[in-house]
């Protein structure tokens, strides 16, 4: 490790140096039986004295279809009654609702939902939207069994970003953005009142269906520098897998009741970043008209952000309107912000047993019931086409018509709502 990684202070160095010291590699056979987890679970055993307390986390980085056999040899020959314990697992959960249930009846007998952290290794008229300026570079095989409505829509689960992209951007799951912005205020910020209340809101989300969906497949850049999907040489020539979706959800309740959020995530755009956008309604009876709509929009990434946009009167004797902007950008506003990776959050958050990011087993099944209809039905029906759309553009040519059939208002080049 120690190669790979240069302190940028002296002081840094040094307790580097000594994190290293305590740091030690074993390799685990799965398929070797006890034994190699046996040797783990002596190792950890040497690191104290006799009956000393120790908890132990358990960072599962592994391909799905082996949680369950890891995992139940971690409880039978690894499992600590002197401390706390906890198996650390990353998406996918699962590809629907059905498989993620599984999943969960599979680990459920070895390990309690206290003891499991989810987290993922890559949040009027609202927009959630997290597009991103590259394309599968190399996960095409991976991609292709996953799409973008999985790999990005749904099973990005973590409030915290886990995934870096070559641009440097993490990327969150929509759902959680959605939830977060919906959810009626929660009792205090303890992780139970705060799952409670994105679980809750998350079951007033219909499912999603195709009427309201589009979905798109990039070909190569226009200059030809950068490759179409299916020229990917792990990705099937008839590839039917969708690398762009927008989709409208509703809540059912009062407060949002008729109200679309626009969820669009997409792979191969103009630029890479992930943000909310909510559109304030039109008041009755304005007295100035054609104006353009106060927008809320907070930037997550990249840049921080929380901006207001809205129509002030233009300087002069004439009672014209001008689009402003009251801007606060972190960088800008606070020197020096200290804003932690998303991975040093998440991990000392599950080492510190604060579950506030981890997601809970009923926001997981929530989520899975809004998209697994659309998934069968997308998965079902190959005359439903995709969207064909240039590596580098904003997306699919009807998207700004898409968009606009839900009065969301869009400013400026085609696609780009402002």
């Amino acid at each position: 490790m120690e190669s790979c990684v240069e302190p940028s202070s002296p002081e840094l160095k040094k307790d580097f140096k000594t994190f290293c010291e305590r740091c030690s590699y074993i390799t685990l056979d799965k398929n070797a039986g006890d034994d190699s987890f046996v040797d783990l679970n002596e190792r950890m055993e040497s690191f104290i004295e006799a009956d000393e307390a120790q908890n132990r986390h358990f960072y599962m980085a592994l391909p799905p279809n082996i949680y369950t056999a890891v995992s139940e040899q971690l409880r039978r020959n690894c499992y600590s009654d002197k401390g706390d314990c906890q198996i650390i697992i990353e998406k996918p959960f699962g590809k629907d609702l059905e498989s993620s249930l599984d999943l969960h009846r599979e680990l459920e007998p070895n390990w309690k939902e206290s003891e499991i952290f989810r987290i993922d290794h890559y949040l009027g008229k609202e927009m959630i939207s997290m597009t991103e300026a590259i394309g599968t570079e190399g996960r095409g095989s991976y991609f292709d069994d996953m799409g973008i409505i999985r790999d990005v829509m749904q099973n990005r689960l973590s409030p915290q970003a886990l995934l870096t992209d070559p641009d440097g951007l993490m990327v969150p799951d929509l759902m959680q953005l959605l939830a977060l912005t919906t959810m009626e205020r929660p009792g205090s910020f303890d992780a139970e009142d705060l799952r409670q209340e994105k679980a809750r809101v998350l079951r007033l989300v219909p499912s999603l269906d195709i009427e309201n969906t589009m979905i798109g497949q990039f070909s190569k850049s226009v200059d030809g520098r950068k490759p179409g999907y299916k020229d990917d040489e792990s990705v099937p020539k008839d590839s039917r897998c969708a690398t762009f979706c927008a989709s409208v959800a509703y809540v059912k309740n009062a407060r949002w009741e008729g109200v679309p959020f626009i969820l669009k995530a997409g792979k191969a755009l103009d630029e890479s970043k992930t943000e909310i956008r909510i559109q304030l309604k039109d008041t009755t009876d304005a007295m100035l008209r054609d104006t353009a709509h106060n927008q809320l929009i907070i930037r997550i990434q990249p840049n921080e952000a929380i901006r207001l946009k809205m129509n002030a009167k233009l300087p002069g004797l004439d009672l014209r309107t001008v689009a402003t902007e009251l801007d606060l950008t972190y960088q800008r506003t606070v020197s020096n912000p200290d804003i932690p990776e998303a991975y040093e959050s998440l991990l000392l958050d599950a080492f510190s047993g604060d579950y506030s990011d981890s997601v809970s087993e009923q926001e997981l099944e929530a989520s899975w019931k809004i998209f697994t209809p659309l998934l069968h039905r997308l998965e079902g029906h190959e005359e439903i086409r995709l969207a064909e759309y240039t590596y580098g553009s904003e997306g699919p040519d009807r998207l700004e018509d898409f968009v606009a059939s839900y009065q969301y208002q869009s400013v400026g080049a085609r696609g780009q709502v402002l």
